[in-house]
């Protein structure tokens, strides 16, 4: 490919675009991305990034793309993204993301809400989605961009256009009209709209959150401040592995905010399916999760030690003793060491700690950060014991992710942290909600003014709809949601996701859902996760074929009943499960269970299987 290098910028303010062009210029042949494709990974320089984003930037302005028009893309993680992304910046238009799980009607919704004039799609499936829906309910939308032929190229709908075509319109427009997209750059305010970001849509259709360059300089200033979230701060010797979707806040605080401010590398593995082997690969130094995905990670590794040999058994446990000696010193001392933790640690890592961080990828991580929901505070101390120096985190999108954080060495576990630098979190008098007041709260949600007037008040704070409490005058610790707070028929408050992620620390569930709103006693629905539930079978010669035929053996329900009983034990008898049902299918975001972050709909969990919460209070 190509490169140009980018001309005398003229004056404009600081965005993710005139970043990016300034890295261009200052460290045009180092790497920015990499991505790796049938096992290879190629390298793409700052220039190079900088040369794809201004093209793309050129085929916006040359198909009539003007200030604030909204751009549209729908695809898994991949360099085409974010050149979308930073290039609708560059152009002055909104970029808008979807989730690669979204099914066809909610493609229509947010199409159809924000009023997207030019979609890029990844394949023919996605293509699929918006080709169904009939042209006329989509008035705004004037073309399709797809990045990959294969069974998309023999479709005859007008506006479909391969992104070579685009690509080459911008070349072809940046040959004729040279600094349009430096004019466009130049003309950019800090009130331009840079996201539409969706809203999970937990409780109805999902909402767009409208986040401003203004949002975005303030979020990116927050992260590589000295105060922010890795001591020493992240610079370009940092490498990070982007595969949470893009279309959600968290990811693109890393993938691009985070990325480009510090001038840090971007890896684009070949799927979420190869995450394992992408991130030994990487080994990177900065790891951004989700807590399904620790969780994961520390089922895996249990399960993988359980069938190891006798004498590598042996080892496991000796050092997983010392490890939890270790996370509990940790978790004591607000994530700082004592002479003896430290040793332990030397040590751990000689025997059993330093291969089990290399076999998921960990070995180099400086700073890893959990966020976008609870977690255990149990799976912190885990990871941290084995010395993978883990944080949690809390953001949404309303304030651009930022809020608050556990930073190194001031770690409360079971906390989501202090307030970051140059931000205002406080407890809401009376409700205890959690308000935060900084540079990157929002400016509202696309079109819905009375949801804009309830979020957002008129002095600037932003009520996020969570509950908490202080702990030592400095953290907050989270108690829940206030519309999932359970109140029992004796009119006891009770946080069902505190009891609901004791339940996941067991690598034996995947999914479990408190119930007892009105009612005299809790409940739970609990998913087993198939993979490591069968393994299980299988070495106790428990035959099974579907995730249903497994959920029914009583065995099974045997097994759930003692995760269960442990986690009775940490609780207070009002707040301890008196019967469950274990679910007969796994949750699924195309069936209407799971938002696309992964999130259960409760109100639909209710009328789903209905019968079955019934059946545990008769």
């Amino acid at each position: 490919m190509t490169t140009t290098l980018p001309r005398p910028a003229l004056v404009g303010v600081e965005t993710p675009a005139s970043l990016l062009r300034d890295l261009a210029a200052t460290r045009p042949r180092d790497v920015a991305l990499r991505v790796k494709n049938r096992g290879i990974w190629r390298e793409i320089s700052w220039a190079g990034y900088w040369d794809n984003v201004e093209i793309f930037a050129h085929a916006l302005i040359a198909s009539g793309i003007v200030t604030g028009d909204r751009i549209a893309i729908h695809s898994e993680n991949r360099p085409e993204w974010v050149y979308t992304d930073v290039g609708s910046i560059a152009a002055r238009a909104v970029c808008i993301g979807l989730y690669p799980t979204n099914p066809s009607v909610e493609v229509e919704y947010l199409l159809f809400d924000s009023g997207a004039r030019i979609l890029v799609v990844e394949d023919q499936e996605q293509a699929d989605k918006v080709l169904e829906i009939p042209a006329d309910r989509l008035p705004a939308l004037e073309t399709i961009v797809y990045l990959e032929h294969r069974g998309v190229g023999v479709y005859d709908d007008p506006r479909l256009i391969s992104w070579d075509e685009l690509m080459q319109r911008g070349r072809d427009h940046r040959a004729a009209a040279g600094d349009a997209v430096e004019r466009r750059m130049a003309e950019a305010t800090s009130d331009d709209l840079a996201y539409l970001v969706y809203t999970s849509g937990t409780t109805g259709p999902p909402k767009g959150s409208m986040l401003t360059v203004r949002n975005l300089d303030f979020a990116g200033k927050v992260l590589r401040s000295d105060d922010g979230i890795v001591s020493p701060p992240p610079g370009p010797q940092d490498l990070l592995v982007s595969y949470l979707p893009l279309c959600h806040i968290y990811e693109k605080l890393f993938s691009v905010v985070f990325s480009i401010w510090v001038g840090a590398q971007i890896h684009f593995g070949e799927s979420i399916d190869t995450l394992v082997a992408d991130m030994r690969d990487v080994s990177p130094t900065v790891v951004q999760g989700v807590p399904r995905i620790w969780e994961r990670i520390h089922a895996a590794i249990l399960v993988r030690l359980g069938s190891a040999s006798r004498i590598k058994k042996a080892n496991a446990v000796v050092w997983l003793r010392a490890a939890k000696r270790i996370g509990a010193t940790l978790a004591a001392n607000h994530g700082k060491h004592t002479p003896l933790s430290r040793v332990l640690l030397w040590l751990g890592d000689i025997f059993l700690f330093r291969s089990l961080k290399e076999r998921v990828g960990l070995r180099r991580c400086r700073y890893a950060v959990t966020a976008a929901a609870p977690i255990a505070p149990e799976i912190l101390q885990w990871f941290m014991g084995i010395g993978v120096p883990i944080h949690e985190a809390y953001g949404m999108t309303e304030n651009a992710g930022i809020a608050t954080r556990n930073a190194p060495g001031r770690i409360t576990l079971g906390t989501v942290g202090e307030a970051y630098p140059g931000t205002e979190v406080v407890l809401a008098e009376g409700t205890n909600e959690i308000i935060t007041r900084h540079g990157g709260n929002f400016v509202g949600y696309w079109g819905q003014p009375e949801a804009t007037a309830a979020a957002l008040d008129a002095d600037g704070w932003l009520h996020t709809g969570d509950v908490g409490e202080w702990v030592d005058g400095t953290h907050i610790r989270i108690i829940d949601r206030i519309k999932d707070i359970i109140i029992t028929s004796g009119g006891k408050n009770i946080s069902p996701s505190e009891i609901e992620n004791s339940l996941k620390t067991s690598p034996l569930v995947k999914e479990a859902i408190v119930i007892g709103d009105g009612r005299k006693y809790l409940t739970a629905l609990i998913g087993i996760d198939f993979e490591i539930v069968s393994e299980w079978a299988q070495r106790k010669r428990l035959a099974h074929t579907t995730y249903r035929d497994l959920s029914e053996k009583p065995e099974v329900v045997a097994l759930i009943q003692k995760v269960v009983d442990d986690t009775n034990a940490k609780f207070s008898r009002v707040e301890q499960i008196k019967r469950f049902s274990l679910l007969t299918k796994e949750l699924d975001h195309e069936d209407g269970e799971l938002t696309a972050t992964q999130k259960v709909k409760r109100s639909i969990i209710d009328d789903k299987f209905g019968d079955l919460i019934e059946a545990m209070y008769t």
